[in-house]
């Protein structure tokens, strides 16, 4: 009774049982009335995509001129924490616990899909004339690249800054703090932590949901499994105590050397991949498709196509800025957890710069590979990309030596990345109940992942998990119109550090 009473202590009440309800009310919705909450949800979700579409463009773009212009800025020197103060993280464990937790999981579905659905379904109006596959390139980099990383550095950047160097709590409201002030410890503040706490748990327990899909599939075709709801509820169950185990081994012993594996491992099959299939295509077509990235960077980053057009940008590149951005407080808050120590322009670049070079490398090598493969004769790989898209990387490995090895280090590689996945989410999860603790009980955040797997498998069991990434995506508007505020806020802050002579380093 008195360690519960503890635990209490450690609570944000206002929070903390507004973000319980809220899941609560959700998930009686997604499970009872599951048909109602999908096309309710995916009706919101079509009607702010198509009248707010502007806006998603708009903050995307916003995002990475900001981040970029403080970067470039004397603002770059600035250190997050006191002058003194040591990253916490060498910066390859940094590195890889961003990375983890930014889109490791995606891209290695991704890697082999998104390249060959632009070639085979191209935009109807290329705005790009360069080569379909030049043009397949290109849109995946501008998906995965530096828009989404800058999205992801503009809150976790806001947030290290007040926290660390202002010594706000570590939570989404800190964000607000030089524009309404002491207001942010009132309901403004209380509103925007639930929002963002509902958010990161969805968002999790979709990814788990699906992910068990995806491994489900995968270990379907190199072994005799069953492809069933009770093999994924079996799935969610073991990659939920996995990440229990990771909560209580902690920080250090838990995410961090889960993440450091699967960086190794991540590499280990690039590598294999890159020796084994179209080597010289692979390197010709990434200088080429990275210069016409450039090249046409700000056309892409204000292009909204009109009228009948309009659907392909609605099911990618909006589609992409309203996940990322409801993905936004989760790698946020993560990645300013991690961050103490470094300057402005050490984040910036260890989470722009650096993914974004992640990206077109991995997107290069699986694409091209997955593009060669399929004019090679492959012809299934086209079926599965449109039918089955889970099973694309494992058809395209079939076409190697060793193909079964390379398939188990495939699916233990999207297994840690799911583990790690929930363990971040539970510790984001934590710390912003917790009224923004960056070291809160790991009773509480073993709650937290709990509830993420409890949440996937309920909604997975009642066919539920479609309707609740639609409200996650439709979370992406309120979540666009923090960010710009976030922005606004951060840009304040540094000025009000500049002008008061604060030091910098």
């Amino acid at each position: 009774m008195k360690y519960l009473r503890k635990l209490q202590n450690h609570m944000n009440p206002p929070v903390w049982y507004g973000s319980a309800g809220m899941i609560i009310a959700f998930l009686l919705y997604g499970t009872l009335a599951t048909n109602h909450a999908r096309e309710s949800f995916s009706v919101v979700h079509q009607w702010i995509v198509i009248h707010f579409g502007w806006f998603f463009v708009l903050t995307a773009a916003g995002a990475l001129f900001l981040v970029l212009f403080l970067m470039v800025s004397p603002f770059g020197a600035i250190r997050l924490g006191s002058p003194d103060s040591k990253p916490e993280f060498s910066p390859f464990a940094w590195f890889t616990m961003v990375f983890a937790a930014g889109m490791g999981t995606g891209l290695v579905f991704f890697g082999v899909v998104e390249p060959m659905q632009h070639v085979l379904s191209p935009p109807p109006r290329t705005l790009v004339d360069s080569g379909a596959r030049s043009n397949a390139l290109m849109y995946s980099f501008f998906h995965w690249g530096l828009h989404p990383w800058a999205i992801y550095v503009l809150v976790g950047l806001s947030l290290s800054y007040f926290h660390f160097r202002r010594g706000l709590p570590l939570a989404p409201r800190s964000m607000l703090y030089p524009l309404i002030g002491n207001r942010i410890y009132g309901p403004i503040g209380h509103g925007t932590d639930i929002l963002c706490t509902v958010g990161t748990l969805f968002g999790v327990a979709t990814s788990l949901g699906f992910g068990a899909q995806q491994i489900n599939a995968g270990l379907s075709q190199i072994s005799d499994l069953e492809f069933s709801i009770t093999t994924q509820v079996a799935l969610i169950t073991i990659i939920t105590g996995f990440a229990t185990t990771s909560v209580l081994l902690g920080l250090h012993s838990g995410i961090s050397v889960l993440s450091r594996i699967n960086m190794v491992l991540a590499i280990a099959l690039l590598l294999f991949v890159f020796v084994m299939g179209p080597t010289l295509s692979i390197v010709e077509n990434m200088v080429s498709s990275t210069g016409v990235y450039l090249q046409h960077l700000l056309e892409t980053s204000f292009f909204i196509r009109p009228g009948e057009t309009s659907q392909w940008q609605r099911d990618y590149t909006l589609f992409y800025w309203s996940w990322w951005i409801s993905w936004s407080p989760f790698v946020g808050v993560f990645t300013a957890r991690i961050s103490r120590g470094r300057t402005v322009r050490e984040y910036i670049a260890g989470v722009l710069l650096v993914p974004t070079a992640a990206v077109i490398l991995w997107m290069s090598v699986f694409g091209v590979a997955g593009l060669e493969a399929y004019n090679g004769g492959l012809d299934e790989l086209a079926t599965v990309v449109a039918d089955k898209p889970a099973l694309a990387l494992h058809t395209l490995l079939r076409a190697y030596p060793v193909t079964s090895g390379m398939s188990v280090l495939t699916t233990l590689l999207i297994t840690i990345f799911f583990i790690t996945s929930s363990d971040s989410g539970s510790l984001v999860d934590d710390m912003v109940t917790s009224g923004g603790n960056p070291d809160p009980p790991r009773a509480l955040r073993l709650f937290w992942a709990l509830a993420e797997g409890g949440v996937a498998i309920t909604l997975l069991m009642a066919g539920g998990l479609s309707a609740l990434r639609t409200a996650s995506l439709s979370s992406g508007l309120p979540m666009a119109v923090l960010l710009v505020f976030a922005g606004w806020a951060l840009y304040r802050g540094l000025r009000s550090d500049e002008s008061k002579g604060h030091s910098t380093t």
